[in-house]
């Protein structure tokens, strides 16, 4: 006797009973929905009746992620508008006509305030050390020591570290022939510079605390923002640009490289007084230094010649070619 007995699902013809086979395995209400409060708590399956409404919770995450899908979709185009512009040699976009725009102090005004830049030290001379190897002089630092005796007064000095055996008398006298020593609290900024055998120039204006700031590059930034300038974003962007490419290719590149920025300067040049503007920056003075230390100055295009003229008539420009001599 059989314990139960099921219902077949074959017509003895053999053929499959087609209102018994399953579309799914389980039914289960959607998480995603809610019932009317009049609606059945457990809902037959198959039951077109039941009525449903979207819950406002997912409604209003779904039109926020279709506005952010819209925002994204805009600032992709605008970047890709951006890229195509500057990557097209023929762009309309002139920086240059920006840069005529901006308002920046000229070297007359009266600087920077040290004490916010440097730190406040009460009873002691906030002192720039710079460390750099006598075989390569770093001339930019010394035209800018040069630059910052016009605006503060500055107690310089100049010494020889153990590691350097020889050092030329005239990297000895870089800083020229110095009036006669104050008290160091009558001056408004030390400046030292220590010639030591590194493998590129030092800085440090907090000798205890801080790390050193190294490349000369980075410490003629740093030595010119103590004039106080102000600057847009697109003019303080080219000058670091300039200040990169004549420490990078046109100092220590190949002549391919110096031959390309030469090009590059001259149509700069050949709109504006200076490189950035209409007035000098550290751009000039970095790549002013770095065409006297590379003997590319008397093979330079026309343009080029005449702005380096303009850098020989300032004073501290010309200080720094007798060193060269």
């Amino acid at each position: 006797m059989p314990m139960y007995t099921v219902r077949p699902f074959q017509r003895p013809a053999g053929a499959v009973l087609a209102e018994h086979r399953p579309a799914c395995m389980y039914r289960l209400p959607s998480l995603h929905r809610r019932l009317s409060p009049d609606a059945s708590p457990t809902p037959q399956v198959g039951a077109r009746e039941r009525r449903e409404e979207v819950d406002p919770v997912l409604q209003a995450l779904e039109s926020r992620q279709e506005e952010i899908l819209k925002r994204l979709y805009e600032l992709k185009s605008v970047v890709d508008g951006l890229s195509k512009m500057i990557q097209t040699p023929d762009a309309d976009f002139d920086v240059t006509n920006i840069i005529q725009t901006d308002e920046c102090s000229p070297l007359t005004t009266s600087g920077a305030d040290l004490d916010l830049m440097l730190g406040k030290d009460y009873g002691a001379l906030k002192d720039i050390v710079i460390n750099a190897n006598p075989s390569l002089p770093p001339l930019s630092l010394l035209v800018l020591h040069s630059l910052l005796c016009e605006r503060y007064k500055i107690l310089s000095a100049v010494h020889t570290h153990s590691s350097v055996k020889n050092v030329p008398e005239n990297l000895l006298k870089c800083f020229g022939e110095q009036p006669k020593k104050q008290p160091r609290h009558e001056y408004q900024l030390g400046f030292t510079l220590i010639w030591k055998d590194v493998p590129k120039p030092q800085m440090k204006f907090s000798v205890q605390t801080m790390c050193p700031i190294e490349g000369e590059g980075n410490i003629a930034r740093f030595l010119f923002s103590l004039f106080g300038h102000k600057y847009s974003a697109v003019t303080s962007t080219l000058i670091d640009s300039w200040v990169d490419t004549a420490i990078f290719q046109l100092k220590e590149g190949s002549s391919k490289e110096r031959g390309a920025v030469l090009r590059s300067m001259n149509a700069a040049l050949g709109k504006t007084s200076w490189l950035v503007g209409s007035e000098l920056s550290v751009a000039d003075v970095v790549a002013w230094c770095a065409l006297q230390q590379t003997g590319g100055a008397s093979a330079a295009p026309a343009h080029v010649q005449k702005w380096m003229k303009s850098c020989e008539n300032l004073a501290p420009f010309s200080s720094v070619m007798k060193l060269l001599k």
